[in-house]
């Protein structure tokens, strides 16, 4: 693992930390004055620890005064950041790796010890996968990562050790292949890539040994997603387009919708040779949803809707820089958009921002930017920090215009 990745974890456990001291990053701030005796934290500064751009050194003693941490743990964690051999992080970081089994996790032992289980026992895993899904609504993955793979972990442990009939251990392989979408949903939040994929592919077999057409395409989707948003761009255009293929023309209305999203960011993502390809797929993801009959959704797939659809369109239109077609959309969605599910408000604000630039209104951009730059503030998501990097290299094109001048002091580029 790299040094970047070694510092954006830190940033992870150091964000963690401060929540749990139940403290903002402006509050951060103003305590390590405070212990410090001095005016020099910023919450700008925090902000950077938090998304792993800079190591605290000298205000490790205060950090740990501050939010309740042993002092040898967090100069551990530092130097696990730094690449020091001789730090490591916390055991919460444990990798997906490590909580499963070694071989094939799914492959059950010849003889299975543990207790003979039923649907009820089933259906308690499906309302806690649910639960979680719902969590990564208003939480990022920072917060949700160790939950998440301990959760998909002991789910393994089940499928393996347990003894039940053909039908709960089919539902079961649905469930570990449901969690695994969603914990490596999770981890790529975090920035946590490896592993995100590592669950991906967990899930894709157990979907296969359950039979689950649709679920193999949204762990391929999910998967090629990460992909087009991590310098794969070409890997992720034909993984999105095999998922539409493995999930067929019968599946769910509101999966195949988003299915071909996936597949329309995909192109956007690989460049304006496939500009064509981008509009034809968010096309083909209105007629989805807009299909008649056929059968219902399955649990995971509440969150599509039409809105979602046009925020998509949007976000392709702004990556093909089309913004006379992406301002709209996105002004009229996010003006009813749920304010409690603050990552996603913040993402999309990011490319409403980026829009106004390409359409050369930089007052419009800066205070986009700027609402976008306050939401996020407080949220352990790799997305939006990458997203941030994104907006502030944009309007540095317009730095002699006083509004995105003053963004980009307190905001400088990375």
């Amino acid at each position: 693992m790299d040094t970047t990745e070694r510092k954006r974890q830190f940033g992870t456990y150091l964000a963690r930390l401060r929540r749990d001291a139940r403290l903002s990053q402006r509050g951060l701030a103003d305590r390590l004055c405070a212990v410090s005796g001095t005016a020099s934290m910023t919450r700008n500064e925090v902000s950077r620890w938090e998304r792993g751009e800079r190591i605290p050194g000298a205000w490790l003693p205060a950090l740990a005064a501050v939010l309740g941490a042993q002092s040898e743990t967090l100069e551990a964690a530092a130097a696990y950041a730094r690449g020091d051999a001789a730090g490591r992080l916390p055991g919460a970081f444990a990798t997906l790796a490590e909580l499963l089994p070694p071989g094939d996790p799914l492959e059950p032992p010849d003889t299975p010890t543990g207790r003979r289980i039923g649907a009820s026992t089933v259906a308690a895993l499906a309302g806690r996968v649910h639960g979680l899904r719902l969590a990564d609504d208003v939480l990022a993955g920072g917060d949700l990562i160790d939950r998440a793979f301990r959760e998909l972990s002991r789910a393994v442990h089940l499928h393996r050790d347990s003894t039940y009939d053909e039908t709960t251990g089919n539902t079961l392989l649905v469930q570990v292949g449901e969690l695994s979408q969603i914990a490596g949903w999770i981890a790529s939040d975090a920035g946590e890539h490896e592993q995100a994929e590592r669950a991906y592919r967990l899930g894709i077999s157990a979907a296969r040994q359950a039979g689950d057409g649709a679920l193999v395409a949204n762990l391929a989707g999910s998967l090629a997603y990460q992909m087009s948003n991590t310098g794969r761009e070409l890997e992720g255009v034909d993984l999105a387009e095999a998922a539409v293929r493995e999930a067929g023309p019968d599946a769910p209305a509101q999966t195949r919708a988003l299915f071909f999203d996936r597949v329309a960011w995909a192109h956007a993502k690989a460049g304006r040779p496939h500009a064509q390809g981008a509009m034809r797929a968010l096309g083909q993801a209105h007629d989805a949803l807009s299909a008649d009959g056929g059968p219902g959704a399955p649990d995971w797939a509440y969150w599509v809707s039409r809105d979602e659809l046009e925020v998509m369109d949007a976000r392709v239109f702004t990556e093909l820089r089309r913004p006379l077609r992406a301002v709209p959309l996105l002004s009229r969605v996010l003006s009813r958009y749920d304010t409690t599910h603050a990552r996603e408000l913040a993402l999309y604000l990011s490319w409403l921002a980026v829009a106004y630039a390409d359409a050369n209104e930089p007052e419009e951009a800066a205070a986009t930017a700027l609402r976008m730059f306050d939401l996020s503030a407080d949220v352990a998501s790799d997305r939006t920090s990458e997203r941030a990097r994104v907006v502030i290299a944009r309007l540095a094109d317009f730095d002699d215009i006083p509004e995105v001048r003053a963004v980009l002091a307190d905001h400088p580029a990375t």
